[in-house]
């Protein structure tokens, strides 16, 4: 296991190749949460920065997590070889289309239907770490139900639906998006 203060070339080239990442944050008092994220969602904005963009999904535990404490973790693993885990400890902050700032972090991703925010990171650390009880799997393919589901959606009855959504599932407070981005 190693560390490191910050992103090298070597761990954006394992990042970039990997389908699929895991997200964690935490607040006291309340669950831990632990996502799966895919689709063409994370990008490497410096060597101490990353950013992710996020769809509406079952819940915003992520964005009342990092309100209430800041901290998470991500965390890349390889399913081929050769084999290794990336984990990325840093601080994050939820940046919603109506916030200032949003436009410049949302450019670097493609325009998918149903974004909701984009977490930006500072890193305070990576990890490397061997990644040999990983399973060796392939990817089959992308799985499209979350953006197809968004595609057909209207945006102003989505805003509306979600317009009373200000509380993650332990009770801590949510910022609620109040404006579609443009496409």
């Amino acid at each position: 296991m190693e560390f490191f203060s910050a992103l090298n070339d070597n761990h954006c080239a394992f990042i970039t190749k990997q389908p699929i990442f895991f997200v964690a944050t935490a607040a006291d008092g309340a669950r831990i949460n632990l996502s799966p994220k895919g689709l063409d969602s994370f990008r490497v904005l410096d060597p101490a920065r990353v950013a992710y963009v996020d769809l509406g999904g079952s819940g915003n535990e992520t964005q009342a997590h990092l309100a209430a404490d800041g901290r998470i973790t991500v965390m890349f693993c390889a399913f081929d070889n050769p084999a290794s885990i990336l984990r990325l400890y840093g601080h994050g902050t939820a940046v919603l289309p109506q916030d200032e700032g949003f436009e410049a972090l949302a450019a670097h991703f493609p325009r998918l239907p149903g974004i909701r925010q984009v977490f930006a990171i500072t890193i305070d650390s990576v990890q490397v770490s061997c990644g040999w009880g990983v399973p060796r799997m392939t990817l089959n393919r992308s799985r499209d139900t979350l953006t197809k589901f968004h595609a057909q959606q209207i945006p102003e009855e989505r805003l509306a639906k979600i317009a009373g959504r200000t509380k993650s599932i332990d009770g801590l407070p949510v910022r609620v998006q109040t404006r579609i981005p443009a496409a």
